[in-house]
């Protein structure tokens, strides 16, 4: 079989296109050759000829717009025949090409722009990996799943040969993803044993220092040298039996760049950064971490299995102190993880691990990617806090910020961009490499060194830190040009696979998925993605992105326009199940009520929007509750249970949102006075026991405890037999378990009739209502509720809401409750 090339390129870049060919026993020779006389190349009007040349070695053409296919019986005399299988533009600003060669080795291909930037395809073709037949290339299973994919066919090939392509040619030149992946091996700052090397990626450097404390801040005998591909290196040796820079000591990259100005920046892959406490706004300095065995920490616990389905308690470490202050790793185990596992989560997703100068950003906007936020502790301090984590048994999750760098430049990323061309830089350049809204740089994905860089970011957290998964922050910013603003997503698929797509993006994270399931297969990794694109939770090799959940982002806002804007009598029980069922198929959701987006400085936690003003004084439990708090307790305890119940397969709860924590989120800043005043969690509001608070806590612990009896979030089987909106009543299947839900704001239903699958006995399994959850104990624990059979059998249009069976229940106003099937000879579920 004929090996076959694909390739598809800007038809407005590109001046001419060489290809390389080496068959034989690697002997090269040089192939086809097509050039146009001018660029940019004019597409020529439907119905106008198309012209091209096949002189050998060198091909004119005029753009083939609308040309389809032709051939070209001999590319050049000395590699024998071959066919141009098809050269054709989808439209008019982009050419497509697909080469077919009798025999060869590996093919190279330059693509030359117009502005003389190179952008080469090798590949070689009995890597499956890089290319495979025209029949492989259609077989993408993603089509399978979803026939409404069939049309993006086109998208879905030249995506997924995109990235076997970049895969094959990091295997060839790299030797292997996982190789490739080690770039922290390399740059940065390493130890042989007579000294320490260091190497920076700098191509716009003119000339480059090394300074620290290690030389008194003075560059001159520690110069370095350049390489071919921009790489600055020097060896330090040491001396004495003294290492030639010492652990904990301050390090910078100093370098001139074209306009002769001489600059200080942190290097790129430091692994700590810290800041003078004692100067107002003070950049931050380098540090190099090489502590010495003793006190070193040394991993003493497995990781905790998979578990079949996340429950995910979010935290963010700095604010969860009960004080007015920045808190440690080793505080957060010895005052949080506890808490984690007693309401039975068993992942913990950590927010702003990686250093960001600016602690307001939430840790989004990141200065040093391989560091750890010094404002918490030292890497061996958060390395101790994920030990004890996996002790406890729970998983940890890191929130990865690849999707765009702080644009600081003194101690940040940015700072490496000086004006060169946006193939020397981490990021794009122009109006391209800005975020408008974030204010923030956005990376260049097609760039060898960013993939190398981003890559290795991603192994080094799950090696070093032993992270069991990431939380991609901002995918949807990654997966389209436009970065998703001023942009409402309707579900139209084109809106996903179109000119606005950003196939580099994409690819990366294909990449990144690929990798890090290979390197810990039962990885978690999580987009956060409100555009809804299909296909990025399936599997790579089936055309996919290769995420394993994407977050539920509609379900909260849905809640919050409720809770904003309308009355509990207009709350529609339809749209609220549509809601929460609405995703795709085969693609897994992690769904939450609110996360820490749904409390930042100008909005408010649920429990504040529910309660107001009233939950500074109306939640001790020493006097009856007024019925804000009333209803606001009971509506708390619903909303999250429905949004886990029916709302994905996994789960995720804000720290402190569990025991509605009242207020929002405010981290220190001009406005309020630098004040940590709001930037902390209450603690003390759910550990005082005549407070109330108490009680939205133990269902949480309650809803928890009932997937873990009863697993039913890894559950295929949901049903949603009643939405009643005259009753104001939901029922839905989940598993082997019954849900009902009456957000009813007064009306009681007693011999309240629901229907159901298997026939026997039923019990209560978990109630609102419940005492020691607040509620006022009205539905009998300990009554047995028999099933009627439903309908004619065989006959399911005749059912009870279309199901077989049918018990009849109390349902007490604004109570949730869930009954599981008991045999005859057992009391409780």
């Amino acid at each position: 079989m004929p090996a076959v090339v694909y390739c598809e390129f800007s038809s407005f870049s590109i001046r001419h296109i060489k290809l390389t060919v080496t068959k034989g026993r690697d002997k090269k020779t040089n192939g086809l050759i097509l050039r146009h006389p001018a660029a940019p190349l004019k597409t020529r009007r439907r119905g106008e000829r198309n012209n091209m040349s096949c002189s050998s070695p060198s091909i004119s053409l005029s753009p083939p717009s609308l040309l389809s296919s032709g051939s070209c019986r001999t590319f050049s005399r000395s590699q024998g025949p071959a066919q141009l299988r098809s050269f054709s533009t989808g439209r008019s600003d982009r050419l497509s090409c697909q080469f077919s060669f009798p025999s060869l080795n590996k093919l190279s291909m330059n693509l030359k722009h117009k502005r003389g930037h190179d952008f080469a395809v090798s590949t070689t073709p009995h890597d499956k990996s890089a290319m495979t037949s025209t029949e492989d290339a259609e077989n993408i299973g993603i089509l399978a799943l979803d026939p409404l994919l069939e049309q993006f066919k086109d998208h879905f090939t030249y995506r997924s040969k995109k990235y076997r392509n970049q895969k094959a040619l990091i295997d060839e030149h790299e030797g292997s993803l996982e190789e490739f992946s080690q770039g922290y091996l390399k740059f940065g700052f390493n130890k042989e044993h007579d000294g320490i090397v260091y190497h920076e990626w700098a191509p716009a450097a003119q000339e480059a220092q090394l300074i620290g404390d290690f030389n008194g801040w003075d560059g001159t005998n520690h110069r370095m040298e350049k390489n071919e591909f921009g790489v600055w290196r020097i060896k330090i040796l040491d001396s004495g039996g003294k290492p030639a820079i010492p652990h904990n000591s301050k390090v910078k990259f100093r370098f001139k760049h074209g306009n002769g100005v001489w600059v200080e920046r942190i290097p790129a892959w430091i692994k700590y950064a810290t800041v003078d406490p004692t100067r107002f706004a003070a950049p931050y300095d380098g540090v190099y971490w090489d502590p010495p065995p003793s006190e070193r920490h040394i991993f003493k616990y497995p990781r905790p299995p998979n578990p079949a389905a996340p429950r995910i308690y979010e935290a963010h470490v700095g604010m969860s102190s009960t004080e007015p202050c920045i808190n440690s790793y080793r505080d957060f185990v010895d005052n949080v993880l506890p808490r984690i596992k007693e309401n039975n989560y068993n992942t913990v997703q950590l927010m702003a691990i990686m250093e960001h100068s600016y602690y307001a950003s939430f840790g989004y906007h990141i200065t040093n990617f391989f560091a750890v936020s010094s404002r918490s502790g030292s890497p061996e301090d958060l390395k101790y806090l994920i030990d004890k984590a996996h002790s406890l048994g729970l998983r940890v999750l890191m929130d990865v910020v690849h999707s765009h760098a702080s644009n600081n430049i003194t101690d940040g990323l940015n700072g490496f961009d000086v004006g060169q061309s946006t193939q020397d830089s981490y990021f794009h350049s122009g109006e391209r490499g800005y975020h408008k809204l974030w204010d923030s740089r956005l990376f260049n994905y097609a760039n060898w060194e960013v993939l190398r860089f981003l890559l290795s970011n991603l192994r080094w957290w799950l090696e070093e830190y032993k992270f069991d998964g990431f939380r991609f922050d901002g995918v949807t910013s990654m997966l389209y040009h436009h970065h998703g603003i001023n942009t409402v997503f309707t579900g139209n698929y084109n809106e996903y696979f179109s000119e606005a797509t950003d196939v580099d993006a994409v690819v990366y994270m294909m990449l990144a998925n690929h990798l890090v399931h290979n390197l810990l297969p039962d990885a978690t990794v999580i987009a956060e993605d409100v555009s809804g694109m299909p296909a990025l939770c399936r599997p790579v090799h089936e055309g996919g992105v290769g995420f394993d959940y994407r977050l539920a982002m509609g379900i909260p806002d849905k809640w919050i326009d409720y809770l904003k804007n309308k009355r509990d009598t207009e709350w529609s029980m339809k749209d609220i199940a549509w809601t929460l069922t609405n995703r795709r198929c085969a693609e897994k959701c992690i769904a939450y009520a609110e996360s820490h987006d749904q409390a930042i400085v100008g909005d408010k936690s649920f429990a504040f929007l529910l309660m107001d003003a009233e939950i500074y004084s109306g939640m001790s439990d020493l006097k009856p509750a007024s019925p804000v708090i009333e209803r606001g307790i009971a509506l708390h305890k619903m909303i999250h249970f429905i949004t886990m119940a029916l709302g994905g397969e996994g789960y995720l709860n804000f720290m402190g949102n569990e025991f509605g924590h009242p207020e929002w989120i405010d981290f220190p800043r001009e406005g309020n006075g630098w004040s940590y005043e709001k930037c902390r969690r209450l603690w003390n509001l759910v550990d005082t026991d005549h407070l109330r608070y108490k009680y939205m806590n133990a269902f949480d612990r309650g809803m928890n405890s009932l997937d873990d009896k009863f697993s039913f979030l890894t559950s295929t089987k949901q049903i949603v037999s009643s939405t009643n909106e005259v009753d104001k009543v939901i029922v839905f299947e989940r598993g082997d378990l019954i849900f009902v839900f009456n957000f009813h704001h007064e009306n009681t239903y007693e011999g309240y009739k629901i229907g159901c699958d298997l026939p026997g006995k039923y019990r209560v399994a978990l109630d609102s209502d419940a005492v020691e959850f607040g509620g006022h104990g009205r539905v009998g624990h300990d009554v047995d509720h028999f099933t009627n059979p439903e309908g004619i059998p065989g006959v399911p249009e005749t059912n009870f809401n279309n199901r077989p069976n049918s018990f009849k229940i109390l349902s007490p106003a604004r109570t949730c409750v869930v009954y599981c099937k008991v045999e005859e000879h057992q009391m409780i579920c």
